[in-house]
């Protein structure tokens, strides 16, 4: 039995790697500090599990959920009011708002939504692997926008040549990044929109990490160009935000155009979100936000214990203003190897797991990335450890 050519074209999944390196190093009897998949540690908010608990003893809820009866209103009501509060943008719950089973979904089946075999994404890299992946499984044209330091991790659009713009059919974009952790102001994305003007392109940008900010930033939204709606869908997620990875909740708002397709696509694969988890997510959205600033608050002790650990054993990295990621380039040491050899001796030597910057794309070649998803005395132990790594003679 052969499968599909176009999934021989997908690389090893980033996340399937770092599951080998784990087993392996705990076959060892290694004690294993995983700092690799950006999986949220802390506990989903005690009212929003009481919700869910609640609507699950209703047998009312136990059918397939169905696109537009009052709980699903509901929960897209409750988005379009958390993108007012946070954003200041307008949504019609009715048509730009679109709730998914995990935005990461949401971002696969835009590609199959869109894609035929001739037309082409433009994907910054490094990216969130269901960026690339997406446009591969829908059979499409990946084309790589390289993010570099010298860059500061934003994509050149202008560089991009005419033939491969007239090709192109999306833009994916992301910001804050994962994995950089770059972060923009609204002056880029309406650069972004005088670029986009007069190209027929549907801009997908996620912003997944809107929530993570330290230091007074605030993450803005594309949404808050004026003028640009009808051409973006954009992805959030309460992952992270609210501690939920494991619900499988997140939308997309946007462009009823767009939001229409994709909903075309999702009816023909699934049967939409289990309706306690809904009204949940309605709870997390529309109920005090105090829990998302505690969580921010832990992830900036967590990263600020992290990075000045790393740097006061010589590896100097800058403190991150969003995500709850470190991205670093490979000490100067070990620039001989390759990014996942790098995470490989990691593991072996320390126990300590890192996602390889080749997982996330052609240009995160050189880098790896740590998920702050351990409390911070795992995270003084990591450093100690890594440190041995940094010591070690060659």
């Amino acid at each position: 039995m052969h499968e599909a050519n176009r999934m021989k074209r997908l690389p090893l999944y980033l996340f399937t790697i770092i599951d080998h390196l784990k087993d392996e190093a705990r076959q060892k009897g290694i004690d294993i500090v995983d700092l690799g998949m950006g999986n949220p540690d802390q506990p989903t908010p005690r009212h929003v599990v009481d919700e869910l608990c609640k609507q699950a003893r209703r047998p009312e809820n136990h059918r397939y959920p169905r696109p537009n009866e009052p709980a699903e209103m509901k929960l897209k009501e409750a988005i379009a009011d958390w993108y007012k509060d946070r954003f200041n943008v307008e949504l019609d719950p009715r048509y730009e708002v679109l709730p998914l089973i995990g935005s990461k979904e949401g971002v696969a089946h835009l590609s199959l939504a869109f894609l035929n075999h001739d037309d082409m994404a433009l994907v910054p890299s490094p990216a969130y692997p269901v960026h690339f992946n997406g446009v591969i499984m829908a059979g499409g044209i990946l084309y790589n926008i390289p993010l570099t330091c010298e860059n500061n991790f934003k994509p050149d659009l202008k560089s991009i040549s005419r033939s491969v713009v007239n090709m192109a059919k999306m833009l994916f974009l992301s910001y804050p990044h994962n994995p950089t952790t770059t972060v923009v102001d609204l002056d880029f994305y309406e650069q972004v929109a005088r670029w986009a003007k007069d190209k027929d392109i549907v801009i997908a940008s996620d912003l997944a990490y809107s929530d993570i900010v330290f230091d007074g930033y605030k993450a803005p939204s594309i949404l808050q160009v004026k003028g640009i709606k009808e051409k973006v869908i954009e992805f959030h997620t309460l992952s992270k935000s609210y501690n939920m990875p494991g619900w499988r909740i997140g939308y997309a708002v946007g462009s009823r155009t767009i939001l229409a397709s994709l909903a075309k696509t999702k009816s023909y694969i699934d049967f939409g979100i289990f309706r306690p988890i809904q009204y949940a997510a309605i709870k997390a959205l529309s109920g005090s936000q105090d829990c998302v600033k505690a969580t921010v608050e832990t992830y900036k002790k967590r990263r600020d214990v992290f990075v000045e650990g790393l740097n006061s054993i010589g590896w100097k990295v800058d403190k991150p203003r969003a995500t709850f990621y470190i991205w670093t380039r490979i000490p100067l040491k070990y620039d001989a190897l390759t990014s996942m050899e790098f995470a490989e001796l990691l593991v072996n030597e320390t126990g300590v797991v890192v996602a390889p910057g080749t997982g996330f794309g052609e240009y995160g070649e050189g880098y790896v990335r740590f998920a702050l998803v351990e409390n911070e005395q795992r995270l003084k132990i990591a450093v100690e450890r890594i440190k041995k790594v940094l010591d070690m003679q060659t």
